[in-house]
């Protein structure tokens, strides 16, 4: 079939190869759009090395899936330290891996350069995600060309592949959409198949996969569905080839000559010159994993279990075989002693490559069948999907499994497994909102173990107490209980509760106002990464970086978050990346970054919905973000957050809903419906000694006109103001970088003071609040309000004016600067500038990106 329509594609893939630098090429479309096709072809042309690697519809998806199959084709470093990746642990191993990979990307032959084939990207693991961003970021600095097949239509905003591909370099990505083919395109395949070509293009919408099924289709008229045009091809064939059509149908992607075995040559043969299948290396495949799915799916119940169980048992003694495939056959043969058998392995390769989320999915496949085991093993397999659960983000499910495996554990009668699992139930009570219960549970798994001979169980049951108080803000206990840990942990040699302890009582320290607690902070850090405990070493960093917020130590609290950032998502850590993201949310509302603030607290809230107050800030900053923009919402989050702050009474959850619910009460010209919450958090605030928690309450306290007492205890911008120093107030907000703030400020000062906050409000958005200063200032009797911007403008949720909606809205259909130039009859360079306030505006990194936030947002059509 001829490759019509998609010269420009091929080009451009010719250029990224040939330039200086590295690129990443986004090959786009539905299923069937020909996305394989295209980089087929470009491979066979390219004169560059080539590395393919696919990722697979499985069950669960391999971890490193393509990495297996590059390092098939490469062999050497690669293949080796895959291979000792499953025995090596997690950070250690899959750097080893990753590093490698870069050197055969980055060190080709002489004269060639090296392309590597990542298919059907929108199925990857977490693992392969990870490797995609390592990748991203090195390719600045190295000549190679990444080419990513994926679904668009797949990639969602709440799709994991979606937040990796908004994270690569900007620079460096060209996004390939591969649309449908032309009436005039479909007419001329047809004419050169020898068919009529009417009603073609209406029956395949342009699908160049549906196209070419169709025209290789036997007999007159065009079958109405994909179903019906495969199995009209299938009819035509011999009983013994439709028999190898059905098994290479439930083998994912492809099916080697060794699971064929049995069947006649001459079968296999037959389906290759029908054109059901097509070689695939030395394997077979459908064309498509849409013709594959209809062959499957025509399938009886019976057959389907009876063909997984004969490739199971193919499959199965061979060593070189991921251990994922054979779950996902054992799953569908229905065999629970082989999905017994296998899954705990494949889970365990999964966390060792990072991959933390496959690795859960692949005990909840086994965990159905595990009524029958000893409770020894149900305990031991309900604590190992825990832990994977936890790291991946899903708290709840890991509570629900703890909690079982604690009653298992307790009818064997053994302290120190039932002292370990009551002190899993106490952080994930306190992960899924239930302060008071974590701190129950903790103080009786200390009594447990306090009653069998010391060991690594207790000291990790008092780090954990000391980790409780901490997050209650009680530090001088949490210190306490931390040295006790440590001590313990020292004499036992126990380096994970010392490294999970020091980031107990450097956490205390700095959240008390003491710097040296930083210092504490790295170490643990350090320690944690050095014995690669990768959930204690993030915790570090996320204190690190979520009390900077706290405490508006601005510019480190950036750095830190994007740090804290980089090592959780490549880690797979879900629940901690979505926590930052909140944080990030705050500190960007502060700063003036409105658009990156409304992307981070989306992003935060996309996804496995995640109990507890990890979410509280994200839900904080979205809904200060809507009520100051007089922004309709679906839903509210600051009603959402005030009921898990109210759960967990801890500080840093019931400060920020207090001053947000404050906010929104003043809006809404009722700030006394403010007071009793405000007081009762403003005294918790005064009681830890949070300088700046306690200003921002009075704050408001003293904005609605309640009395406060003692200022000295408030953070300076905060008393300044309180105290009538409006001007050295408003000036220590700039030297902070802090615009929204400052206009609060300025907007109690007098007449040029208050325009200077009309005027960043009305900069920033801010729609809602400046009406109210506005009514204010007229109640102030100022004679002269500035009046604030054109309504549409003000009305753009993003800030958008009339002409950089009308850019999107063609950006968001595919078109080029030029092309959206001749459009709006503008100059090419005139729509440059708008496309790039327009992704600033956006705070995303490519066209891609904006057109995806554009449909999702409303501002245009969805595809």
């Amino acid at each position: 079939m001829e490759l019509l329509e998609r010269t420009d594609e091929l080009a451009t893939l010719d250029r990224l190869l040939a330039s200086p630098g590295g690129a990443i090429a986004l090959v786009a479309g539905e299923a069937g759009a020909g996305k394989s096709t295209v980089v087929g072809a470009f491979a066979a042309t390219a004169g560059a090395r080539v590395l393919w690697g696919s990722c697979d519809p499985l069950l669960t998806p391999r971890a490193l899936g393509p990495v297996h199959d590059i390092a098939r084709q490469v062999g050497g470093v690669l293949a080796e330290r895959l291979s000792a990746l499953h025995t090596a642990t997690e950070a250690e191993g899959r750097d080893a891996v990753f590093d490698a990979l870069l050197g055969e990307l980055t060190n080709p032959r002489p004269g060639h350069r090296t392309v590597m084939v990542v298919e059907d990207a929108h199925w990857a693991d977490g693992a392969t995600l990870d490797l995609i961003a390592y990748l991203g970021r090195r390719l600045t600095r190295h000549p190679a060309l990444l080419v990513l097949t994926l679904r668009d239509d797949e990639v969602r905003a709440d799709h994991p592949l979606h937040a990796v591909l908004a994270g690569l370099p900007r620079p460096l990505v060209r996004r390939l959409p591969l649309p449908a083919l032309s009436t005039d395109a479909v007419a001329r395949l047809a004419r050169r198949a020898g068919r009529d070509p009417d009603g073609l293009y209406q029956a395949t919408g342009g699908n160049p996969l549906l196209v070419t099924e169709v025209l290789a289709a036997t007999g007159p008229g065009v079958p109405p569905t994909v179903r019906d045009l495969v199995l009209a091809r299938l009819a035509a064939l011999s009983p013994p080839a439709r028999e190898v059509a059905a098994l290479v149908s439930v083998v994912p992607s492809r099916a080697e000559p060794y699971l064929l075995d049995g069947h006649p040559p001459a079968a296999v043969q037959e389906c290759l010159d029908r054109g059901v299948l097509v070689p695939a290396g030395n394997a077979v495949a459908f064309r498509h994993e849409l013709l594959g799915r209809a062959v499957r799916e025509s399938l009886s119940p019976v057959h389907r279990v009876a063909l997984h169980a004969a490739v199971l048992a193919r499959l199965t003694p061979r060593p070189d075989v991921d251990a994922a495939r054979l779950v996902h056959h054992a799953h569908h043969a229905d065999d629970p002693a082989a999905v017994l058998h296998w899954a705990p392995v494949a889970a365990q390769r999964a966390s060792r490559a990072g991959a933390h989320r496959q690795a859960a999915d692949h005990y909840t496949v086994a965990l159905p069948h595990a009524a029958g085991l000893p409770a020894t093993r149900r305990a031991e397999l309900l604590e190992a999907y825990a832990t994977a659960a936890y790291l991946a983000g899903l708290a709840a499910q890991a509570l629900d499994a703890r909690q079982a495996a604690l009653a298992l554990r307790e009818a064997e009668g053994d302290p120190l497994r039932i002292g370990e699992n009551l002190r899993w139930v106490s952080r994930l009570c306190w992960w899924t909102g239930d302060s008071a219960a974590a701190r129950t549970t903790g103080t009786r798994a200390v009594q447990v173990l306090e009653a069998a001979p010391p060991g690594r169980q207790l000291a990790m049951a008092y780090s954990n107490m000391s980790q409780l108080l901490m997050l209650a803000d009680d530090n001088g206990r949490a210190i306490d209980w931390g040295d006790r840990a440590r001590e313990l942990a020292r004499r036992l040699g126990d380096v994970e509760t010392e490294a999970h302890a020091l980031v107990n009582v450097g956490s205390a320290r700095l959240q008390s106002g003491d710097v040296a607690g930083i210092i504490e902070l790295e170490r643990g850090h350090t320690l944690a990464v050095a014995h690669h405990l990768d959930d204690h070493a993030a915790r570090a960093l996320v204190n690190l970086a979520t009390m900077s917020v706290e405490w508006h130590r601005i510019g480190r609290a950036a750095e830190a978050l994007d740090r804290a950032l980089r090592f959780t998502e490549t880690r797979d850590l879900d629940g901690y990346a979505r926590h930052l993201l909140g944080h990030r949310s705050r500190l960007r509302l502060t700063t003036g970054d409105w658009a990156g603030a409304r992307a981070d607290a989306e992003r935060a809230l996309t996804g496995t919905v995640q109990p507890g107050g990890s979410l509280v800030p994200a839900l904080v900053a979205l809904g200060r973000l809507h009520a100051r923009r007089g922004e309709p919402s679906t839903e509210d989050h600051l009603d959402r957050a005030a009921r898990w702050a109210t759960q967990s009474r801890e500080l840093q959850f019931v400060v920020p809903v207090a001053a947000a619910l404050a906010e929104r009460h003043w809006l809404a010209g009722e700030p006394e419906r403010a007071v009793p919450e405000l007081r009762r958090a403003h005294r918790l605030a005064l009681d830890a000694g949070q300088p700046w928690y306690a200003g921002e309450l009075a704050y408001w306290l003293w904005r609605v006109g309640e009395p406060l007492g003692d200022t000295d205890a408030l953070a300076s911008p905060y008393r300044r103001l309180i105290e009538g120093d409006w001007a050295g107030a408003a000036e220590e907000w700039h030297q902070l970088g802090c615009p929204y703030p400052r206009a609060e400020t300025l907007a109690c000062g007098d007449g040029p003071a208050a325009a200077e906050a009309l005027r960043i409000l009305d900069g920033l958005g801010a729609v809602a609040v400046a009406r109210r200063i506005r009514a204010e200032l007229r109640g102030r009797g100022m004679a002269r309000v500035p009046r604030g911007p054109r309504p549409r403008t003000a009305g753009d949720p993003a800030g958008l004016t009339a002409r950089q909606r009308e850019v999107l809205a063609l950006l968001a259909e595919g078109l080029s600067n030029a092309e959206i130039a001749a459009r709006l009859s503008l100059s090419v360079r005139t729509v440059g500038h708008h496309v790039s306030a327009v992704l600033d505006k956006l705070a995303v990194p490519s066209r891609g990106q904006a057109a995806a936030t554009a449909r999702r947002q409303g501002l245009a059509p969805p595809t």
